[in-house]
């Protein structure tokens, strides 16, 4: 494949999921992201493995940190289930970004509805690429399930580039089990119900991570029925 037709398929992809997300997909995930009843088994599985994951994010995060002094960056936010605790435990700052803009106007809506301070909380709908600036931690988590290995690489170098000292990212984590499914996506019942996803080889991702002076500082992997997410901290090298 040419660097164009990678090129193409890379912004073809960008489209699916950014139309995925502004239509059918924002409603099933919104609901997922919630506390609504209306999911069946395997939406409630993934629901209680991406809080999980949420959940040790936050333990990370607070653990000997004074937040308040802190400025994040959540890529790729979704309705905002890590950037709205973050708020309310007192980070210092947030940029939390979407490409979907209903997604972002979703996390508006929930952080004007808890009354949190949305002076110190900026929402952008963006892509991953188009993320501008320099953020103590930058967080990407359940995202790189829509890139191959080759660009979720490139992002992670990106994502260190905007990092200051610290990079968190998850990923569905390849494995022989889940190497069995053409899609991730084919779990969930009924048709046209998501984007193409990817499974990634974790020693890539490292090497990613690891090229751009960040090492490993912490891991887990966190299993549901039906989810499977590998969380790693990357730490900058002084």
């Amino acid at each position: 494949m040419s660097k164009n037709q990678f090129q193409e398929l890379k912004q073809a992809e960008k489209e699916e999921v950014e139309n995925y997300f502004n239509g059918t997909g924002f409603d099933r995930w919104n609901r997922i992201y919630s506390e609504s009843e209306d999911v069946n088994n395997v939406q409630r599985n993934i629901r209680l493995g991406h809080q999980k994951t949420v959940d040790d994010v936050l333990s990370w995060l607070r653990d000997g940190n004074q937040l308040s002094n802190l400025s994040f960056c959540d890529a790729g936010c979704g309705v905002g289930s890590l950037s709205l605790p973050l708020a309310a435990m007192g980070a210092g700052s947030i940029f939390a970004s979407d490409i979907s803009e209903a997604m972002v106007a979703e996390t508006t809506r929930r952080a004007e509805a808890l009354g949190l301070d949305l002076s110190r909380l900026t929402l952008k709908t963006s892509d991953l690429e188009s993320i501008k600036g320099s953020f103590h931690t930058v967080i990407c988590l359940d995202v790189f399930i829509h890139y191959p290995q080759e660009p979720a690489e490139e992002m992670v170098q990106y994502l260190c580039s905007l990092s200051e000292e610290r990079l968190i990212v998850s990923f569905a984590p390849f494995t022989p089990t889940l190497a069995l499914l053409k899609r991730i996506g084919q779990l969930f019942p009924g048709p046209s119900k998501t984007t193409r996803a990817y499974t990634l080889r974790k020693k890539g991702i490292i090497n990613a991570a690891k090229s751009c002076g960040f090492y490993l500082s912490q891991e887990k992997l966190n299993k549901a029925p039906f989810y499977f997410s590998q969380l790693i901290e990357f730490r900058k090298l002084k």
